[in-house]
Formats: structure tokens, sequence, C-alpha cells
């Protein structure tokens, strides 16, 4: 399992809108080999999650993963998950602010304004259709990774260009006040039920 080269912010292939992955084209062995490949680079750079466009694949398959790391330790687990075709659909109009940084930014986080609820739908390397409800930092990291298959970096969608940091000064300044909005980030795994007659014409 070979480590692919994670591109960087300026390569132009991260701004690529990838393509879908066939269903024919899931099982062949060099699709198969590249996701192992994608796994064990995402394991090595300590990444929550890395996305096939940003070791050079435009298709839409994003791995993730979150144990012990050492980047984000205050984040939920998420087993090893193989997303192929994901897609994403808000459940509520409820979001939160999300610290973010991305091996393809290095050095940097931000403020990112991210979907407190979402449907996820997804292929995994089998071709078997998963379908499930993400919440909170859970969330934040599949709106993320997805995010990338759209050629879309979270630098794009900072709230605050101001409070652009390198990880060291936010370590500093930032972590402590955003770990305290973590409890009732992470306590909000409902989506606020939409008032009657909200959907009607």
């Amino acid at each position: 399992m070979p480590l692919r080269t994670i591109l960087e912010i300026g390569h132009p292939t991260l701004r690529k809108s990838a393509r879908p992955l066939r269903p024919d084209e899931i099982a062949l062995p060099a699709w198969r080999d590249f996701i192992e490949d994608l796994v064990a680079t995402m394991r090595h750079a300590n990444g929550a999650g890395l996305a096939a466009i940003q070791v050079g694949e435009t298709v839409r398959v994003a791995a993730l993963e979150v144990g012990d790391n050492p980047r984000y330790p205050y984040k939920p687990r998420i087993p090893l998950t193989v997303a192929i075709n994901p897609v994403l659909t808000p459940l509520s109009d409820q979001t939160f602010e999300n610290w973010e940084g991305c091996l393809s930014v290095p050095g940097l986080r931000g403020p990112v304004t991210r979907h407190q609820h979402l449907a996820v739908r997804y292929l995994d390397p089998h071709g078997q259709t998963h379908e499930i409800q993400t919440h909170g930092l859970t969330a934040g990291t599949w709106q993320h990774e997805c995010d990338h298959l759209d050629g879309i970096l979270f630098v794009d969608r900072v709230t605050d260009p101001t409070r652009l940091t390198t990880w060291q000064n936010w370590e500093r300044f930032y972590r402590e006040p955003f770990l305290e909005t973590l409890p009732e980030i992470q306590a909000n795994t409902r989506p606020a039920p939409t008032p009657l007659g909200a959907n009607r014409g």
C-alpha cells in the first residue's frame, strides 16, 4: 500500500469537480488498490478524512476515520468508512460553527459554518448502499470531505477571514473557547421540528 502525495492548496486539481465512480468500476482491482492507498495515506497523515481528489484522483471517493487522532483529539470516533459517490442532504436549517483544518491547507485553521444534521447516502467498496444520519462534529467532517469532491476547500467557507490562524495560535487563543461549545453541539442530535405549515405553498 504505497502512500500517495497529498496535494496542497494552489494545485489546480483541488479545484476540479470529481466524477462519480461507475458501479462496474468499483470492483476493479485498480480502484480497490487505490482505496487501500487512500486509507493508508489518511492514517499516515493523521487525517480525520481524505478525499480522492486530494491525492490526484478526480473521482467521488472519500475515506473517513477518527480514532485517537492527535490533530483532532476532541472529535467523536468515526469507524473507518469509505464513501463512494456520497450524497449529503441537510435535515434542518440548524448550523454550528466548526473550526477546521485540512491536510491540503497545512498549518492553518479557520471557522466554518456547517449543517448540524445530515442524511448521508453512499456506496461502500463492495457496491452496497448505505444510508445514515449524522450530527454535530461528525456531520462537519462529512461536509468537509465532500466539499473536496466539488473542488471546495474549507478556506472558501471561512466565515471571518480575520480569524484564520496557524495551528499554534489556534491552540493558544481559540481552542478553549471552541471546546466550551462542544457539549451543546454534540448534545443536539435531533433536528428542530419544522414549524406547522412551513413547507406548504
